[in-house]
């Protein structure tokens, strides 16, 4: 990349960056009154536009949907020709247009005012007939576009995006939304996972851990540890968890020990490892694993009430489904 370019790039993100900062500070009481109109349990939100304010529809719509207030895009071209049919009485709607004069959207609003619906308005010129008609008009105008001609739509876009991802942010206060009504609408992926599922979801149960007492020797360690490859052995005394045996430590044992065959487990495990309980979900547990200066990639499952090991779960496991 030369210079040139990378000035370039530099420069969009700053034009971008202070567009939505200028929005930000002009943002008044119109904002709560939006809200307002908006939150509704009774009904969803309708996110209305055409061109690239229609692609930004489907994300704003999308990211409501995601966040406890149904919404769902409506192609303002389409909308006249049956699929207003989604739209209900009552049912709220964000009209999308930088100009404020978007044909489609002027032949939409009689029909929706007909709807009993409310409407707020996303738009970048308030002097446009579309401004005067909604009901909320929020004020997404910038000074000049970010790209070299100052004509495509990149400031204007990114701002129009930023005071929708602002609506939702306001509606989930409003809903009292939380981490655990989020993993409800994200229940597959990472974010699903580390929200909904627990350690004892994903743990490899003791029929399946390497188990060894202090005294076995390292080479009947090294074949229980290969019978069961899951990177550590438990060391058990009278049923009781009393130290952990990583791939780690065999290999710092074997590069500081000639005679390391000829020891025991008691001689290399960690005395007293941490420990993880069942209920916790998988993201604390990440953080558990992942907190500190040394990351912990496996942990033995203990159950404190009966001192009892339950399972053992990899930083593996938590990343990657798998069968139990």
């Amino acid at each position: 990349m030369s210079n040139k370019e990378l000035q370039n790039a530099k420069k969009v993100l700053k034009k971008e960056s202070e567009s939505i900062n200028l929005t930000a500070n002009r943002l008044g009481s119109n904002f709560s009154t939006a809200l307002d109109l908006l939150f509704n349990d009774q009904n969803k939100i309708i996110v209305c536009g055409i061109g690239k304010s229609g692609l930004l529809g489907k994300k704003i719509a999308a990211t409501l949907s995601s966040t406890g207030s149904p919404a769902i895009f409506l192609h303002a071209s389409e909308a006249v020709h049956g699929d207003l049919g989604i739209h209900q009485k009552n049912d709220p709607v964000i009209f999308l247009s930088n100009s404020a004069t978007t044909p489609e959207l002027l032949a939409l609003e009689p029909i929706i005012r007909k709807r009993k619906g409310k409407i707020v308005g996303i738009m970048g010129n308030m002097n446009g007939a579309l401004a005067k008609k909604v009901d909320v008009f929020l004020d997404a105008s910038v000074t000049t576009e970010a790209d070299p001609l100052g004509i495509v739509p990149t400031s204007s876009f990114m701002v129009a995006a930023a005071l929708g991802d602002a609506l939702a942010s306001g509606l989930m206060q409003r809903r009292n939304f939380t981490e655990t009504d989020y993993a409800k609408t994200h229940p597959a992926g990472q974010l699903g996972r580390n929200l909904l599922l627990t350690v004892k979801d994903v743990m490899h149960n003791p029929s399946k851990i390497a188990k060894v007492s202090p005294q076995t020797s390292i080479r009947k360690l090294v074949i229980e540890m290969t019978k069961f490859p899951l990177g550590a052995a438990c060391v058990m005394e009278e049923n009781k968890l009393i130290g952990i045996i990583t791939d780690g430590d065999l290999r710092r044992a074997l590069t500081t020990n000639s005679n390391l065959l000829e020891m025991n487990s008691e001689q290399i495990m960690n005395l007293n490892p941490k420990t993880i309980l069942p209920e916790l979900s998988l993201g604390k547990a990440l953080k558990e694993m992942e907190e500190g200066s040394n990351q912990i990639s496996v942990l033995p499952v203990y159950e404190l009430k009966n001192k009892e090991l339950l399972g053992l779960i990899r930083l593996h496991d938590i990343y990657t489904p798998s069968m139990r």
